[in-house]
């Protein structure tokens, strides 16, 4: 794969990954949608769905990481370094243009939302927030629910025929899906620096009537969590396999 393969397939299929990600959580939030209230379970399967189409998109390109801790396990698990920030840079690329692209089919509902005579925060469209605000047990929660991510994605490795039939991905996108609705309650289940950062950012940009605030007194910890867990995967996969 060349580097400009990589870094255009990144930027597609996390684009994707976070027009359907952040798309399912406006359809289900914004008043005048009608998704409104459709709840967790659906937003679970959209951001499933999303990192279904996101990754078999970018597969032939770049082989689908969409997630700078998806690239981190592996590198650490491979020893090989030389195109991670090729990968990185085009996952925060592509996750701020999905972020975008989200704000532009919900355009109509996000300007509504200066009418309503209590706004709606519009932050947990575009990045996650925790239930209860405790950085320590915040911190923990993304760190041992990116492992439930990378180590799998990592042992699915070492099963040949799942990477020759393309049903890996499916795989994947079925287990972020339980990953959602097993572990996502305490913080929003961020588990990829990059799809909480690049939106957060579009978010602090965008002229979106009543926004509220882009938080980033908390904004370290969807990032530094999904890293340390996916560090752990890669070190606990090359011990125990």
């Amino acid at each position: 794969m060349s580097n400009g393969d990589i870094f255009v397939g990144e930027i597609i299929g996390t684009a994707i990954l976070i027009l359907f990600g952040a798309g399912v959580v406006a359809a289900v939030v914004l008043n005048y949608s009608k998704a409104k209230d459709a709840g967790w379970v659906v937003i679970a399967l959209g951001w499933g769905f999303g990192v279904m189409a996101g990754a078999y998109t970018a597969a032939p390109l770049s082989g689908g990481h969409l997630n700078p801790a998806v690239t981190l396990g592996i590198a650490i698990d491979t020893g090989e370094w030389d195109k991670v920030h090729i990968y990185v840079a085009g996952q925060l690329v592509g996750a701020m243009l999905g972020a975008l692209l989200c704000w532009l089919v919900y355009y109509a509902q996000f300007r509504a939302n200066a009418e309503e005579d209590i706004a709606q925060p519009t932050l947990g469209i575009f990045s996650t927030a925790p239930a209860i605000r405790n950085p320590v047990a915040n911190l923990v929660t993304e760190v041992i629910a990116t492992m439930g991510l990378v180590l799998p994605i990592l042992a699915f490795g070492l099963t040949k025929g799942l990477g020759e039939s393309g049903t890996a991905i499916l795989i994947v996108s079925f287990l972020v899906v339980g990953i959602g609705l097993s572990l996502g309650g305490p913080t929003g289940y961020a588990i990829n620096p990059a799809r909480d950062l690049g939106p957060r950012i579009v978010h602090a940009l965008l002229p979106i009537p009543n926004k509220g605030t882009s938080d980033w007194s908390y904004a370290w910890v969807p990032v530094v969590g999904p890293l340390i867990g996916a560090a752990l995967s890669g070190l606990v996969f090359n011990a125990a396999f």
